[in-house]
């Protein structure tokens, strides 16, 4: 068994590394969010965490309730899911506290897309991020780069599916609102073109600086996100519990690595031969067994 998979990775290795060798990767261009593009955003400062937008959520994208949620008597969920897109979380802090709302960020450059070999998750109509299950291999690359922890998958299912925020595409593409959007009492997620949401954001900022963080989180945060943030004038993004990322897209090097790996299949192609050795060595094996008790 320990030969076999020494194998498996010695002809995994040579033909990644002559793919990179032989293909040096590109320079990657600079992704901006397109003229279309929608967005929401989240202020901090008037969420009151009354949960409305994960029920909502659930409702329209027909969402079961997890089996671990209070025993399966009060759905609740504390973390996203395969079973939740968007969840509602509060952030303690000694002299502050604040609710965040935590789902994909629909980012301008994002990591999953670049991650993922297939091309199953994409940016398409206004910038969304939306995943096409016929296209998906089950890899989970997308779970890994993503610094939101965003993608979950739904491992208790025969055939899993990948489960995140998309948006509510469907209703966008109608002309309606998001549904978190759509029931906020007190208008905490707005939804809207990208451009005009950074200028309310700013314009909030400027009207109101002793009441908010002197930042939008999201503008140019991991190269932009089309969900954007507020946060309370004493309580930072960090404590929100969202990641510093700088400026620069999260899969500037992922993207530059995987092009070199995945450039003309070279390297599928490798992985796929040495499991084809691998298989035949136990047939083969299996059948000198065989032979050998008749």
């Amino acid at each position: 068994m320990e030969t076999e998979r020494r194998t498996l990775f010695k002809i995994m290795a040579a033909g990644a590394a002559a793919a990179v060798t032989a293909q040096p990767a590109k320079a990657r261009e600079v992704h901006t969010a397109p003229a279309d593009a929608v967005g929401l955003l989240y202020d901090a400062t008037r969420c009151i965490g009354c949960k409305a937008c994960m029920v909502a959520c659930k409702q329209v994208n027909n969402l079961a309730t997890d089996p671990a949620s209070r025993g399966g008597l009060y759905d609740d969920p504390i973390m996203l899911s395969a079973y939740c897109k968007t969840v509602i979380k509060a952030e303690f802090k000694e002299d502050a506290n604040a609710y965040v709302k935590s789902q994909c960020m629909h980012c301008v450059d994002p990591a999953c897309v670049g991650a993922c070999m297939i091309g199953a998750l994409k940016k398409r109509e206004h910038g969304i991020v939306t995943w096409d299950g016929d296209r998906c291999i089950g890899c989970r690359y997308c779970a890994v780069v993503c610094p939101f922890d965003v993608p979950k998958f739904q491992w208790a299912s025969a055939f899993p599916k990948l489960v995140k925020c998309e948006l509510c595409s469907p209703l966008v593409a109608k002309g309606e609102l998001p549904a978190c959007a759509k029931v906020c009492p007190r208008e905490a997620t707005v939804f809207g073109k990208y451009t005009d949401l950074i200028k309310d954001a700013h314009a909030r900022i400027k009207s109101s600086p002793d009441r908010y963080y002197p930042k939008v989180y999201g503008e140019h945060d991991g190269g932009g996100t089309q969900v954007l943030y507020l946060s309370k004038a004493e309580v930072s993004f960090q404590d929100l519990g969202l990641p510093a990322l700088g400026e620069e897209p999260v899969p500037k090097v992922e993207q530059q690595v995987q092009e070199g790996i995945y450039r003309g299949f070279i390297a599928p192609l490798s992985l796929y031969a040495g499991m084809s050795v691998v298989l035949w060595r136990r047939r083969k094996a299996s059948k000198a067994g065989q032979e050998e008790k008749s």
